[in-house]
């Protein structure tokens, strides 16, 4: 069948009005797609002629969903390729994540999805892959390649190797100006917050708004970083390098018009994060980090003289790996906290706590086992190797009649507080009036950075396990304030 004349200048009249208008392409395409970016942030983080251009800020900004529109712009061109990356294979694949997202975006351009291998292919060739970098050593596995579009969803989770290395892998054969795409939430602590740190006041941690999208010049010399506001200035000084133009575009909740109308709740999810996690998450603030009174604050907990008949209730014992001798006068502390549930609050009922030998303290424990009840769980620290697991098969033998459970432990210390900080930060956490309340506070308060933080941990366990016991006996959660979900970045 020969090819209808009209329709052969139509689509080279196309092709040549793409190629030599990038506006014009970039309407077509979101015309064919059926959707386009949102005004604002997002637009600006598509039209970046940055090497580097940093999209970071609140979570909900739209920013992943940027990330997955970029290589879209050049889908046309033949040998045109992208490499998405982010830093674990299962981050990729999590339903909801990036895999599931581009699914619903690239078949309308025609795209084959080769699932095994993370990579849709173009009509015209053209490929965007998605990867992992998990290991530091993982960065090698690209030696030798040429990636015309490098991006990073959540920047912060690699390291400045990772993520510097890949400059060299930055290089384009088919036409279209190589670049560097990434997108990032707050994270004080990161080398991420000293690269972008021009576009960030210091003082508040946020963005400063004459400066979002702004064009600087940097060179890599030795491990140093030199920067300069033109590209001339560092080629004067450095002839032998080549200097890479870097932005930075901040995103915030507002800026997703589309999030907030489908899922108006979305800032309530963010508001009940903890203080540091909800000013990040939220306020998109890149100075924040966790301080002594950041968790928990004493006037955030009531206390009251009686707790009402609570409904179920734990014992969590955090045990010390160490006692006090004569060289280590400070050693840890075995604590076993008894923690009640009654809608909608969490009541600490009890606190033992005590520096002794391994047998006072299975003394206490069998004390506090006969007082609490058979119908109140023993929750135990499950660490990892057998001296744990021992330890607990003796307390099942020696407390005949009780229910004795090993709880592993995973995350943080900090992670594991987070969310008994936020119940406890709405109201949700009383204590009954004791004498082991002054300590209790104490240390909550100075939470990360006291001495001890035992009672922490036990609060944390007890709260956990009690969460998890509330779930699986089917308890309403919708007044249960844990928070124990990481907060999902929408794509949107």
């Amino acid at each position: 069948m020969t090819p209808d004349p009209f329709s052969l200048i139509d689509e080279w009249t196309e092709n040549l009005l793409r190629d030599l208008d990038p506006d014009y392409a970039r309407e077509n395409l979101w015309d064919r797609l059926g959707l386009r970016p949102q005004p604002g942030p997002q637009e600006a983080f598509l039209r970046s002629e940055a090497d580097i251009t940093i999209y970071g800020g609140a979570a909900g900004g739209g920013k992943s969903f940027g990330l997955l529109l970029a290589p879209l712009q050049w889908s046309h061109v033949p040998g045109f390729g992208a490499v998405i990356f982010r830093r674990t294979t299962v981050q990729v694949r999590a339903e909801g994540g990036l895999w599931d997202d581009s699914a619903e975006i690239y078949p309308a351009l025609g795209a084959t999805p080769r699932e095994q291998q993370l990579e849709w292919r173009f009509p015209s060739g053209a490929s965007v892959s998605f990867a992992h970098m998990e290991y530091e050593r993982n960065r090698l596995d690209w030696q030798g390649s040429q990636i015309c579009l490098i991006g990073f969803d959540e920047l912060t989770h690699f390291t400045w190797r990772q993520f510097s290395y890949m400059f060299s892998r930055n290089r384009s054969t088919c036409g279209v100006r190589p670049r560097i795409m990434a997108t990032t939430n707050p994270d004080a602590d990161s080398w991420v917050a000293e690269f972008i740190a021009w576009w960030i006041d210091q003082e508040t941690g946020f963005p400063i708004p004459g400066r979002a999208g702004a064009l600087r010049w940097f060179v890599q010399f030795g491990d140093d970083l030199i920067w300069a506001d033109t590209a001339e200035e560092l080629s004067e000084r450095y002839p032998d390098l080549i200097p890479m133009s870097v932005t930075f575009i901040p995103a915030k909740l507002e800026d997703n018009l589309a999030l907030m109308s489908r899922d108006p709740a979305y800032r309530g999810k963010l508001m009940a994060l903890d203080r540091v996690e909800r000013e990040r998450l939220l306020n998109g603030n890149w100075k924040i980090r966790p301080v002594a009174g950041m968790y928990f604050r004493r006037e955030w907990f009531e206390i009251v003289d009686q707790a009402p008949a609570v409904d179920i209730a734990v014992r969590y014992w955090d045990f010390a790996g160490s006692r006090r001798t004569a060289k280590n006068k400070d050693p840890d502390w075995t604590v076993g906290l008894l923690l009640g549930y009654k809608e909608p609050y969490f009541y600490v009922l009890d606190v033992v706590r005590l520096q002794e030998s391994p047998g006072t303290v299975m003394e206490t424990v069998a004390a506090t086992a006969a007082m609490d009840g058979p119908l109140t769980p023993i929750i135990v620290e499950q660490e990892p190797g057998s001296a744990s697991l021992y330890h607990i098969d003796n307390l099942v033998d020696a407390l005949p009649g009780f229910a004795v459970v090993g709880r592993p432990s995973t995350g943080s210390k900090i992670l594991r507080a987070k969310p008994i900080s936020s119940a406890a930060e709405h109201g949700k956490v009383v204590l009954v009036r004791g004498e082991w309340n002054r300590t209790f506070l104490q240390e909550l308060e100075y939470f990360p950075d006291g001495a001890h933080d035992d009672q922490v941990d036990a609060l944390s366990g007890a709260h956990a396990s009690l969460v998890e016991l509330l779930k699986a006996l089917g308890s309403h959660e919708g007044e249960v304030v844990t928070y124990s979900d990481e907060v999902s970045i929408s794509p949107v």
